[in-house]
């Protein structure tokens, strides 16, 4: 399918906008924030797993910011067994010219304790994490929002070094027989990354990306001392996309791995694997929301 001149516009050879659309998505999510430990002093190594881990989500963008929310229904086949537990996520990201903008929340309750074969549901175990990351994306002619927001497409193969900020602060309450209790944990890192999306032929990209860094992690513990140590961040992408001047799908799969000490003799990753299947539509906008978002941009150089 081609794209109308009316609809969608090409900003140069390698990406077409759609300045005019509203785009709106559903998606099937499959995510959570887990927790690897690895005390060296009693060779004890065990998963810290919420219990409830697929959601639905749905998202609207027009024009550079976006707004996305999720929900973990039980007619879910992977959450018929949760119980009380929760999984609520919400996400925002925004652009400006060369630099992208995320911030995202994860509010879980109910975590199996996984140590070997064995499995154990602690249900007083509640974990909240807030933050973000700060991206600078350093080639015009590559285009992220065509692999993570379809807001645009990428029309002809190109990469991008991407130099990011990474930035997180993680809550977790504890209450069982043994602990009842609160720790923090504040991440900061900073990470170099590459993307390359590949155009396989108009309507079909494939992408790839990862970044790996190093920062500051600052753990105060329950009962134990604040410790601050190295940080080491992970992150990988990968994408497979259709698009057309309407209907657009695919899947979309990232891993964050945040990895430091959470005292003298234990080491922690925190990692949230992300697995989504979507489908959107694009619309044209109010003429209002238009002529707005033109004189916005104009107003302050956006």
């Amino acid at each position: 399918m081609t794209f109308s001149q009316q609809d969608s516009i090409a900003k140069n050879e390698y990406i077409t906008t759609f300045p005019d659309k509203i785009t709106t998505r559903i998606s099937l999510i499959n995510t959570s924030n887990s927790f690897f430990i690895n005390e060296s002093d009693t060779n004890l190594k065990y998963e810290l797993e919420p219990n409830i881990r697929a959601y639905l989500g749905a998202s609207v963008l027009f024009r550079s910011i976006e707004i996305d929310y999720g929900f973990a229904p039980n007619f879910i086949k992977s959450n018929k067994d949760n119980a009380d537990s929760r999984l609520f996520n919400l996400n925002l990201r925004m652009f400006q010219n060369h630099w992208m903008q995320t911030i995202d929340l994860y509010s879980q309750k109910g975590f199996n304790i996984i140590l070997g074969n064995q499995k154990a549901y602690v249900p007083g175990v509640k974990t909240l994490k807030i933050g973000g990351t700060t991206s600078y994306i350093l080639n015009e002619n590559f285009s992220f929002r065509a692999i993570g927001f379809q807001n645009e497409w990428q029309t002809k193969s190109t990469g991008s070094f991407i130099p990011k900020l990474s930035y997180y602060y993680t809550k977790y309450t504890i209450k069982s027989d043994d602990i009842n209790g609160v720790a923090d944990s504040f991440d900061i890192a900073l990470s170099p990354s590459y993307y390359y999306n590949f155009c396989l032929t108009r309507n079909l990209i494939f992408s790839l990306g990862t970044s790996v860094g190093i920062g500051l992690n600052h753990s105060s513990n329950v009962g134990d001392g604040d410790i601050t140590s190295a940080l080491f961040e992970f992150s990988g992408r990968a994408v497979v996309g259709y698009n057309s001047n309407t209907f657009f799908g695919g899947i979309n799969s990232n891993l964050l791995v945040l990895h430091h000490n959470i005292d003298r003799y234990t080491k922690q990753d925190d990692t949230i694997p992300f697995f989504e299947i979507y489908l959107g539509y694009r619309f044209k906008a109010p003429k209002k929301w238009v002529k707005f978002a033109d004189n916005f941009n104009k107003k302050y150089g956006f």
